[in-house]
């Protein structure tokens, strides 16, 4: 039999969950067909087969954690495989039997409930003296099973109700617990990853936001003078990123400290330009990177972005497109938000928050005000490299840009 094992996926990552099987035990398999789906802290990734065969039987299911270099599964191949029984063979019908002993089974308990469980899972509980309507599962269609219940046993015991006092006092909530109806929802793997470095980003940088405003008033003029053209010559709308992307850049150049990292008791300054533009999906936010966009056009940007923005929603992201970024932008206008305070992607020292644009009353000069498409700008810098001086700097700079983007669309 041919091992199916966990390969290495990057440096970084050592583990991963099972989401789903691709292939299930009995389906041939050709060399090179995705058979498993693993979802790790970045992305989900398919593991493939290097060898034709008979998926003879998988070790771990859905929802389960394995590490690099584990067995999950086993492939028969040539004479191996050609040996196993036909449909109708009494190996295969010993195989269907065993399955169907297997189903998950409607279990009703004396008050009503209702349990979905496989025999083994309830089995088990009746040994042990477990209820299996307080058994926890992550099984998609909400089925418990033998590991659960295994999981359950080993489980710290949950700290005793004190005795009822004969005074009618309603009974204190044990910490973690809810008078009222609650839902419990296992975090994902990504989700977990997500928490874990925001709380790390804050912990571990001297974090800092600097806010101003953008007048959007000539950026608008322009995309829509120029966004039919544009797209009739590179077949990409126009839109803002471009643009932003672009100003950023330039003022990254201006100012490098914010285009660096701390590696110890050293500053990296990074000569090349990887902007990490933030997107949200169904699993959370992710930021794939667009290289070298320093050498980019406006059109080549664009299009760079939607790819990688519809390669996340899709969930289609490898790990090489979240990797190395030098500073990133985050877009919480698209979500209506005025003003907010976007938080460090470590190691980087700086992000760029984006808003909603609004139309807001604006002073011309002493006696005159206008109404103008407004929008507000945050930097969030780590203030153990950037000076207030610096992070105020560029947020200017990038500002005065935008407020002239013909110098940007043109340069």
């Amino acid at each position: 039999m041919i091992e199916i094992i966990v390969p290495q996926l990057a440096e970084s990552v050592t583990e991963g969950t099972i989401a789903a099987w691709l292939k299930q035990p009995g389906d041939r398999v050709n060399a090179g067909d995705y058979i498993v789906e693993l979802e790790t802290d970045k992305v989900n990734v398919e593991i493939n087969a290097e060898t034709s065969g008979i998926l003879k039987e998988v070790l771990k299911q859905p929802g389960d954690t394995v590490e690099v270099g584990e067995v999950i599964a086993y492939i028969v191949e040539g004479v191996e495989a050609a040996a196993t029984p036909a449909p109708q063979a009494e190996a295969k019908v010993e195989k269907v039997v065993e399955a169907k002993e297997e189903q998950p089974v409607v279990e009703e308990d004396t008050k009503g409930e209702r349990t979905l469980a496989f025999p083994s899972a309830r089995k088990l509980a009746r040994e042990k003296g477990i209820n299996l309507n307080e058994v926890a599962t992550n099984d998609p269609l909400g089925r418990v099973r033998k590991q659960d219940v295994a999981a359950y046993q080993n489980a710290p015991a949950p700290t005793p109700a004190p005795a009822a006092k004969p005074a009618p006092e309603a009974p204190k909530a044990s910490a973690g617990s809810f008078a009222k109806p609650t839902e419990r929802i296992k975090m994902s793997r990504r989700r977990q990853t997500i928490a874990k470095r925001l709380v790390e980003a804050q912990q571990t940088a001297a974090m800092l936001t600097t806010y101003n405003e953008v007048d959007m008033s000539a950026l608008l003029d322009l995309r829509k003078r120029r966004k039919d053209q544009f797209f009739d010559q590179n077949g990409v709308k126009l839109g803002f990123m471009s643009f932003f992307t672009k100003a950023v850049i330039i003022a990254l150049k201006k100012f490098p400290l914010v285009n660096a990292e701390i590696q110890g008791d050293e500053i990296v300054l990074k000569k090349f330009y990887d902007i990490g533009v933030a997107v949200s999906t169904d699993e959370g936010l992710v930021v794939p990177v667009v290289r070298d966009a320093d050498r980019l056009g406006f059109a080549e940007i664009e299009r760079e972005i939607g790819d990688l923005a519809k390669k996340a929603r899709d969930n289609k992201l490898k790990l090489d497109d979240l990797q190395g970024g030098t500073f990133t932008i985050t877009n919480g206008g698209v979500f209506g938000s005025l003003w907010s305070t976007p938080i460090l992607n470590a190691p980087q020292v700086g992000i760029l928050g984006m808003h909603k644009i609004q139309m807001r009353p604006v002073a011309i000069d002493d006696e005159r005000f206008e109404n103008r498409p407004m929008m507000y700008l945050a930097l969030s810098y780590d203030h153990r490299i950037i000076d207030g001086k610096e992070a105020v700097g560029f947020l200017v700079k990038v500002k005065e840009l935008l407020e002239d983007p013909e110098s940007l669309f043109l340069g």
